[in-house]
């Protein structure tokens, strides 16, 4: 799948590749009314990824089911659209305004992005979080995706309250928060100051949030988090996802969506597995729980 906000709402993807072979497309977050985003600059590079502070700029629901839901429905590819709202109130009204709309498949409930207010707040409260899935569930009859932040100090009771409430799938992770200094204007470099992290840096965070959420919930869970190559989509299935998300890659190489596809095809071929199924999860038989290392008494150390 593309992972939200990174190849807008399909348009311009379908047009430069055949967008059929991916699982899924996935919009960038769409909000009951226009916005226009935060200030620029939005973007900053980083080491291993970059930091970005869009601030959900989109045209409206509205808008986007007059302009692309008729597209979408041309496609072979489900189109599962973000929304995003600041009250779980916004995201019910999100759902019931997609519920049944020709060329939707299902709703990713953004409830943790870290560059607008209150959204991450939702995202970091179980009982925020809850009350976010249930409005959308109870307004559509369509599938929910929650998809969570690595920011929450437990985010499998996130998860586990969010599955409660009506979501069918888990999607981990969003950006991660963060912030880049330029030290010869003595001032953060994006004009809001914090900004979402995402890229190769972010990897090891997304799969040990999809290592634990396979353990905490029964539903599928999506990996998303600094994929570039079918290699890191295996890793993100063994861990326990059934799906994968490739963002922050499309930036560097236009063709990464339809790369990590035929490396993921080529290293099942190599390995000979004939079901893609037959590794999801396979990492979690291994304990991961290392014993701490026996210490003499302090006691007898000092007498020693």
């Amino acid at each position: 799948m593309s992972a939200s906000g990174t190849s807008g709402v399909g348009d311009d993807f379908a047009r430069q590749h055949n967008v059929n072979r991916l699982g899924a497309f996935v919009t960038k977050a769409v909000t009951l009314r226009r916005r226009q985003g935060n200030p620029q600059p939005r973007t900053v590079e980083t080491p291993a990824g970059m930091l970005n502070s869009i601030g959900l700029q989109n045209p409206g629901v509205e808008r986007v089911i007059a302009d692309m839901a008729p597209v979408w429905a041309g496609w072979e590819t489900p189109v599962i659209v973000n929304v995003a709202g600041e009250t779980a109130g916004e995201f019910g009204a999100l759902a019931a305004a997609l519920d049944g709309v020709p060329g939707v498949a299902a709703l990713e409930l953004n409830i943790s992005c870290p560059n607008v207010n209150n959204v991450l707040d939702i995202g970091q409260s179980v009982l925020a979080a809850g009350r976010a899935t249930r409005a959308a569930a109870r307004a559509t009859e369509l599938p929910i995706i929650a998809k969570l932040t690595p920011a929450a100090q437990e985010p499998a009771q996130i998860a586990r309250a969010c599955v409660d409430e009506g979501a069918a799938v888990i999607c981990a992770i969003n950006t991660v928060p963060g912030m880049a200094i330029d030290a010869e204007a003595r001032r953060p470099v994006l004009t809001r100051g914090m900004g979402g992290l995402s890229g190769p840096a972010i990897k090891p965070i997304a799969l040990r949030v999809v290592y634990e959420m396979a353990r905490a919930v029964s539903v599928p869970i999506i990996g998303c988090g600094g994929i570039r190559s079918g290699l890191d989509a295996v890793e993100f299935l063994m861990a326990g996802a059934t799906a994968v998300q490739v963002g922050t890659a499309s930036f560097a190489n236009p063709h990464a969506l339809l790369d990590v596809i035929d490396e993921l095809e080529a290293w099942l071929e190599a390995h000979d597995v004939s079901d893609v199924r037959d590794i999801i999860g396979c990492a979690q038989q291994f304990e991961t729980d290392v014993p701490a290392p026996l210490l003499e008494p302090v006691e007898q150390h000092a007498a020693g």
